[in-house]
């Protein structure tokens, strides 16, 4: 016997070693987003900027233009919720911001939804969509545009379609990113006033 074989650890068989921890159930809280969730949520978003097409930003945001961001969603009083685990990580982040800057678009806005990567797939992006169309509507919004890459996303094309969401245009080759063109799906959806209780 080499000694490097005597020296290892026995290990038991698999029927007598204890069963592994189970990994605990996904669980999260959304609320409203608060300054010092900013570097998580910069965190989540410059991963997008960086992997994928999802964001046609090519520079990550800094801390700054966060703070700057938050500070004229919290003026205008636009919703900007973040999903917390129960340790208190943000897993998530959605909110809307003003479609265009002239007055009469002053009842539409675009929507931005945006999972940590290992957030995905459990109905975590399901849960901010609904969150965001509610205190939406609360806020008087009447019309939410999602500009959505052509390519890349399908992802989030269907999670706006399965929310009511209608495709209303599409425009190509508005975007170069990664060394290749692409376009915009865009989608809309009317709101409802709030029944009065």
């Amino acid at each position: 016997m080499l000694e490097s074989e005597y020296m290892k650890p026995r290990q038991l068989p698999p029927h007598l070693r204890p069963a592994p921890t189970p990994e605990p159930p996904f669980s999260f809280s959304i609320r409203e987003a608060e300054e010092r969730d900013l570097p998580d949520v910069r965190e989540i978003y410059n991963h997008y900027v960086k992997n994928s097409v999802v964001t046609f930003d090519e520079d990550t945001m800094t801390l700054k233009e966060w703070r700057e961001k938050f500070a004229y969603l919290r003026k205008l009083e636009m919703p900007f919720i973040v999903a917390e685990s129960p340790s208190g990580q943000v897993l998530g982040y959605a909110l809307v911001t003003p479609w265009k800057q002239k007055k009469a678009y002053r009842y539409t806005v675009e929507n931005s939804i945006y999972l940590g990567p290992a957030s995905t797939g459990k109905g975590l992006g399901r849960a901010l969509m609904s969150e965001l169309l509610e205190r939406s509507t609360a806020a008087g919004i009447k019309e939410i545009i999602a500009v959505i890459a052509d390519s890349g996303a399908e992802p989030s094309i269907r999670l706006h379609e399965q929310f009511g969401f209608e495709e209303v245009g599409r425009m190509g080759k508005v975007g170069f990113k990664f060394n290749r063109w692409l376009g915009t799906v865009l989608l809309q959806k009317s709101l409802k006033k709030p029944k009065s209780k």
